[in-house]
């Protein structure tokens, strides 16, 4: 989503985008699309199972690479802007467009730019994230604390605002990416490891099998505290513990599997971004239309197979020149002149 290119030399000396990152990206967007495009089938029981697995891991894959690419954020003037222009304008612009289909649909309009609504919230989240990030590259133990801080979010019934559940429940993510360095990549794309990835993955995909209809959802949604859910704050804390825990190995199984080379999709996954903002309202529009062959185990498997065919679409060059102005909008005009070093 939002997360800033990665570099490295390429052979003639070049300096481009290196695909490994690119193709986890592209093939982390199929899982959110297919994952909300199924979120209305979950009476089916398959759907259920696979919207439960693909909630363990698709937005902390996110959160990790957005992690390890905000690795060199600081708080100077040219990387403020960015984060502006990246991050803040297009929240209130997709907060506010995402407020017109709830007035249409459900007669509501509510806009409240401190509670975002619906995929909103990652914005939110990754501004607060990324401006802490000083901070964590200061401390010794940084996970560490990361992860108390998860477990606490937890015991308490923290306020909507600022996505504060998630911002604070789903941090470990985003810390744990800033440690990560090239070389737990090089590891990741060791034969062996990319066996026991897809074993794992595939192990991850029977669990879930198995254990979905006893697993309440709003567990792996990490939007409300362990009393709303239903437990004490020791059960809570260490089901949050394992989830934490499930979503790192599996972030990691599927990093391993990730292709290395250049794909057909890798120019894709450079904006996946355009994918995640706009493919909420096609969501909500299909979700209008879902017949009968749809709450069926094969509708579920072409629509969710359907998704990567939208998240192509919506990553398409045609679609990112038709909405550039909303998801990188150019801000320029609203920012001081940089004064040069000297």
């Amino acid at each position: 989503m939002s997360i800033a290119p990665s570099v490295r030399t390429a052979p003639a000396g070049r300096i481009g985008r290196d695909p490994f990152f690119d193709n986890a990206k592209f093939l982390a967007i199929t899982l959110v699309v297919s994952g909300h495009l199924i979120e209305d089938l979950r009476d089916v029981a398959v759907a259920h199972a696979a919207y439960s697995y693909v909630y363990v891991f698709h937005m902390p894959l996110f959160i990790v690479l957005s992690g390890y690419l905000s690795r060199n954020f600081t708080f100077s003037s040219g990387k403020a802007r960015k984060l502006i222009s990246a991050l803040a304008v297009p929240y209130v612009l997709f907060e506010l467009a995402y407020s017109l289909p709830r007035l249409v649909l459900y007669g509501k309009l509510e806009i409240s730019l401190l509670d975002p609504y619906y995929l909103t919230w990652f914005l939110m989240s990754l501004f607060l994230w990324r401006l802490s990030t000083p901070v964590w590259q200061q401390l010794r133990w940084p996970l560490a604390v990361a992860v108390g801080l998860s477990l606490l979010s937890g015991t308490s019934a923290l306020p909507d605002e600022l996505s504060m559940n998630r911002t604070l429940g789903l941090l470990p993510f985003y810390v744990l990416g800033l440690m990560l360095r090239p070389e737990h990549f090089e590891l990741l794309r060791r034969r062996g490891v990319r066996i026991a990835g897809a074993v794992t993955l595939a192990a991850g995909a029977v669990s879930a099998l198995a254990v979905h209809g006893s697993v309440k959802t709003e567990w792996i949604r990490w939007r409300h505290a362990n009393e709303a859910i239903g437990v004490d704050d020791l059960t809570g804390s260490l089901i949050r513990l394992g989830l934490l825990a499930a979503g790192a190995l599996l972030v990691a199984a599927f990093l391993a599997v990730t292709p290395s080379r250049r794909t057909w999709y890798s120019g894709l996954g450079a904006a996946t971004m355009y994918a995640y903002l706009l493919h909420g309202f096609v969501v909500k529009a299909a979700e209008r239309f879902y017949g009968d062959w749809a709450a069926t185990p094969p509708g579920v498997a072409v629509v969710a197979a359907s998704g990567v065919g939208l998240a192509a679409l919506l990553c398409s060059p045609p679609v990112r020149r038709a909405a550039r102005w909303a998801v990188e909008p150019r801000m320029d005009w609203a920012f001081t002149r940089l004064r040069r070093p000297g």
